[in-house]
């Protein structure tokens, strides 16, 4: 797959720190601009990069074309026969090189937080969990874990010990509450340090007690240094 275009939100002071934000199906980068605007100002020394996905053929849509990490079959599955696994493998590669580009600049790689809601948050989640690199945190918004019966083999060591924040709303009609607290539940159990917040009443978006969540988050393992 070639590069991907992005959306690029730079530091307003010396960049230390990057954030890398992966949106939803049918989304692009700047639908979640408002989320590195509103949140700039606490984080003055952090790029945001809002990567493109491309657009391919989603079953869903009728097999027509639009933005997505990978094909979605149905929704409010989590059947893993149903799983697009190549599409998310195509789409962690090219997750790595935005990765390795901010690395190549001299960020270093535990200054990387690797984010994303629904589509997005299974692709943070699955490139977060096999990166070599070892990230400073991983922020999963509204989706679920993908391959959960293959991931333990799948994830690297590196980084096994990086803090994990999920959120997810339980009013959820798109992706389904108990598909995001089972999948925080799975880590959990595999001993990754996953913190579960869940939004009362909240659908399939985001929420500002959310956007207040992934702010302290940020300031705990981003630090201003």
């Amino acid at each position: 797959m070639s590069a991907l275009s992005s959306v690029i939100i730079n530091a307003s002071t010396k960049q230390t720190a990057t954030v890398v934000w992966m949106h939803g199906l049918g989304d692009s980068g700047a639908g979640w601009s408002f989320l590195a605007e509103q949140l700039s100002g606490l984080f003055p020394y952090v790029k945001w990069i809002l990567p493109n996905a491309p657009s391919i053929p989603v079953t869903l849509n009728g097999g027509m074309s639009m933005p997505a990490w990978f094909d979605i079959k149905e929704l409010g599955r989590k059947n893993a026969t149903s799983e697009d696994r190549d599409g998310m493998l195509q789409s962690v590669t090219t997750i790595n090189k935005i990765l390795r580009d901010e690395v190549d600049k001299g960020i270093p790689a535990n200054r990387i937080v690797l984010g994303g809601f629904s589509q997005g948050s299974v692709m943070s989640l699955l490139a977060g969990l096999t990166s070599e690199y070892k990230l400073a945190a991983i922020i999963g918004c509204s989706g679920w874990l993908p391959m959960p019966d293959r991931i333990q083999n799948m994830a690297s060591d590196a980084n096994k010990k990086t803090p994990i924040l999920m959120c997810h709303g339980d009013a959820d009609p798109v992706v389904n509450y108990t598909f995001g607290k089972e999948s925080a539940e799975r880590l959990q159990q595999l001993k990754y340090d996953v913190e579960f917040k869940t939004y009362h009443n909240l659908g399939h978006s985001a929420a500002p007690q959310e956007l207040l969540d992934i702010s302290s988050f940020l300031k705990k393992n981003i630090p201003s240094v």
